[in-house]
């Protein structure tokens, strides 16, 4: 395989190279005051821009503006605020397919995928500005003759910080529902994939007032210090459970601040003998998430099949899975394409390595991919012992386990013997069997019969180590808001 890009992808490297990328503070655009941070093309390991970041002094001057543009932004009505999100999703829009390349480039994501991330974080923005009226108090009839009520109310300043497996989509669709509610939004992409994001900052221009919404770059430093500052009282993070302790114990060092967090996964999808084998697996296909290179929270990377349908379903699978063309993003047809970083590279290949050392097998793929890029090949393990690591820990890439199991109680003891409870996977045609296992399931996020897909409006989140909070529904929108009650007694 040649990493040499064709000519639109040569034209669009080239200008992200040339771009002068700037954060956003308050409603300034400037380069920040810290040490530069390269961006790297994930195809090549060459570095495609590099960004300053964001220092401590940055960091305070954009939540002093945040908090300033906040009080304001807080007393307007959700339908104001609504509409202000609307018409920043559809500046977003018209830059769709330049922030989806951007994305492609810097994450190393599928070019077909990354127009699907775009169009969804548009969508969600929407969603968003369409429950403002979901904003509302209430009567409680508390006491004889006095008037009792509850208003929401915005807590200031929010910290919104991100991962790289989605930049644009979270950028935008995990924006909307602060600001719906009346906060001001401080946003740190990953220091891995932030042009999409400081692409948003440019583009917000003459649409949020000044304050409601900053951009800042960098990496540990920039969001130790902005969940540190006092005046963020409201904080919700997306990645790693290893950083989102680091963050509730930064935040509750610096204060009193609501969290929210959604983190990792490793998520059962089980197969029992009666499921329909032409649905299962190609859902197994679409639920780890190869086109994200199994860098999702949210991959069925854990497949328990049912003893009966064990080698028929492993016969299919591995052949779906061998089908997979992996390639340069931006290529017509390619479906995985390189894994974030090659730290990420190198963290996916030593699971595989541990995996075979501990008794796996590999069936498909288990190395490096084409190139000098940082892929890794979609990889099927088999053989995998319920208690080994790769069958406990996330791997964040390609990489999906089969194990078998003999019934209803030993499919639920393997899926819940792990300290993730994100998403789960039902396979069966019992109805019984199915609201029987969705609901002991250690998951806060199951489908029945399909995989990996979002409905909009229905509350996504996680239990155990998987989070805190729910998001994509109308309680993220509630969850950025305090209930202030107020009682008014008859004079």
């Amino acid at each position: 395989m040649t990493t040499e890009p064709d000519a639109e992808a040569r034209r669009r490297i080239e200008e992200i190279g040339a771009r002068p990328w700037r954060q956003r503070i308050g409603d300034e655009l400037r380069t920040g005051r810290g040490p530069t941070l390269p961006i790297t093309d994930p195809t090549n390991d060459t570095v495609l821009a590099a960004p300053a970041t964001a220092d401590a002094e940055d960091v305070r001057e954009a939540v002093e503006r945040a908090a300033a543009g906040a009080a304001a932004w807080g007393r307007t009505t959700p339908r104001e605020r609504a509409a202000a999100v609307r018409a920043f999703a559809d500046v977003l829009e018209r830059h769709a397919e330049e922030l989806a390349w951007l994305d492609t480039i810097d994450a190393g994501l599928p070019l077909w995928m990354m127009r699907i991330d775009a169009a969804t974080g548009v969508e969600r923005m929407r969603m968003f500005a369409d429950l403002a009226h979901s904003l509302v108090g209430h009567t409680i009839p508390a006491s004889a003759g006095n008037l009792h009520l509850t208003f929401p109310e915005p807590f200031g300043v929010v910290a919104r910080i991100i991962p790289f497996n989605h930049p644009f989509m979270f950028a935008s669709s995990k924006l909307a529902a602060p600001l719906v509610a009346g906060n001001a939004v401080v946003l740190k992409p990953s220091e891995l994939t932030p042009l999409s994001a400081l692409r948003m900052g440019e583009l917000a221009d003459g649409i949020l007032p000044p304050g409601v919404f900053s951009v800042v770059h960098g990496g540990p430093e920039t969001g130790e210090a902005l969940v540190r500052h006092p005046a963020v009282s409201r904080i919700a993070f997306t990645g790693s459970h290893q950083v989102g302790r680091a963050i509730q114990r930064s935040g509750a060092d610096a204060g009193i601040k609501h969290v929210s967090l959604e983190l990792g996964g490793k998520n059962a999808m089980l197969v029992f003998p009666d499921a329909d084998l032409d649905r299962a697996v190609p859902a197994a296909v679409k639920g780890m998430n190869f086109a994200f290179a199994g860098q999702s929270c949210g991959s069925t990377s854990r497949v328990l099949v049912h003893e009966s349908l064990a080698e028929e379903f492993t016969e299919r699978f591995v052949r779906a899975v061998d089908a997979l063309r992996i390639g340069r993003p931006w290529d017509e047809g390619v479906q995985i394409g390189p894994m974030v970083s090659r730290r990420q590279q190198e963290r996916a290949l030593g699971f595989i390595e541990r995996a075979v050392a501990a008794g796996a097998e590999v069936l498909s793929g288990g190395g490096r991919g084409p190139g000098d890029g940082c892929f890794v090949q979609p990889t099927v393990l088999g053989g995998v012992a319920p208690d080994s690591e790769v069958a406990r820990e996330e791997v964040f890439g390609p990489v999906v386990s089969l194990l078998r199991f003999r019934d209803e109680e030993e499919a639920l003891r393997i899926a819940n013997d792990v300290e993730y409870g994100l998403t789960g996977s039902v396979w069966t045609r019992d109805l019984d069997r199915a609201l029987r296992v969705s609901r002991a399931l250690e998951a806060g996020y199951v489908w029945v019969n399909d995989t990996s897909t979002h409905f909009p409006g229905v509350p996504f989140g996680g239990w155990k180590l998987s989070g805190i909070g729910r998001e994509e529904s109308v309680d993220e929108l509630l969850s950025y808001t305090q209930l202030r009650a107020i009682n008014v007694v008859a004079a």
